[in-house]
């Protein structure tokens, strides 16, 4: 009898244990998904705080530059003012309007470049860079992007990126589109192209006809250069170099035409 007593209070007690046993086991297992799940909203937070902080660096940058070009205008007006006839009055007030100018023209590129940077952030930094430089928003398309090596037809891609961009200057008015291309110096010569120079060319052209006649952009305000292998942006004794200097510029230049009258009225 004593043994049967024995017996259960022993089967009692590793049952009880058993089913502890799996309530701690669900708990924990609640308990690690939960930290997953915090990590991993850790984490997504951590990349856009990254991205926010990146950018705001970007538009520092941008200020940066256009300040100093403001800067530079501004010294050659103070010239011009002192060797005039002009009245001190007359001088501030001219000084006024070039600063109200020059400051919209600031504002216009910034937005611009901030537009494009939205509209094209899926493509890759080592197919599509944007960044100012004298006033101006240079987005440089690397060759990987727009076109198979010694050829100027627009890949599929490219001509996505180039219809995104078009939306975006269609909209802003009062600026103008120069189009370079750049090759790095290993030499080409087929029957398509005499040279390195030749191609970029054919290049600048093929993208300026797909700005203009696919998706509208006014030709009277677009003009096609070719740059061969003479203004590479690294040393093409690498082939990173050399991927980096395959590449084509489109420059985007506010109006300055108010500018320039005031200037030298």
């Amino acid at each position: 009898m004593k043994k049967s007593i024995c017996v259960i209070t022993s089967l009692a007690l590793f049952l009880a244990l058993s089913l502890n046993s799996c309530v701690s086991g669900k708990k924990l297992a609640a308990s690690e998904a939960r930290v997953n799940k915090l990590q991993n909203e850790n984490t997504q937070t951590q990349n856009q705080l990254n991205m926010c902080n990146a950018k705001i660096e970007s538009i520092k940058k941008d200020k940066t530059a256009l300040e100093n070009e403001y800067s530079s205008v501004q010294k050659e007006l103070m010239s011009l003012s002192s060797e005039s006839k002009m009245t001190i009055s007359d001088q501030a007030r001219r000084l006024r309007t070039l600063q109200d100018l020059l400051q919209a023209q600031q504002d216009i590129m910034i937005n611009l470049k901030n537009s494009l940077s939205d509209a094209l952030m899926n493509y890759k930094t080592d197919e599509l860079s944007l960044y100012i430089k004298n006033g101006n928003v240079y987005v440089s398309m690397q060759e990987k992007l727009l076109f198979k090596s010694g050829s100027d037809l627009v890949d599929p891609k490219g001509k996505e990126a180039l219809k995104t961009l078009a939306m975006v200057i269609n909209n802003t008015k009062d600026i103008s589109v120069m189009i370079e291309g750049h090759t790095d110096n290993v030499s080409i010569k087929n029957k398509f192209f005499k040279d390195n120079w030749d191609l970029s060319t054919a290049r600048a052209t093929s993208i300026l006809r797909i700005l203009s006649t696919d998706f509208g952009f006014d030709p009277t305000r677009i003009t096609a250069s070719g740059k061969g292998m003479y203004h590479p942006v690294k040393t093409n004794d690498t082939e990173e170099g050399r991927s980096a200097n395959r590449r084509t510029e489109i420059i985007l230049s506010p109006n300055l035409n108010d500018i320039y009258q005031l200037l030298y009225q």
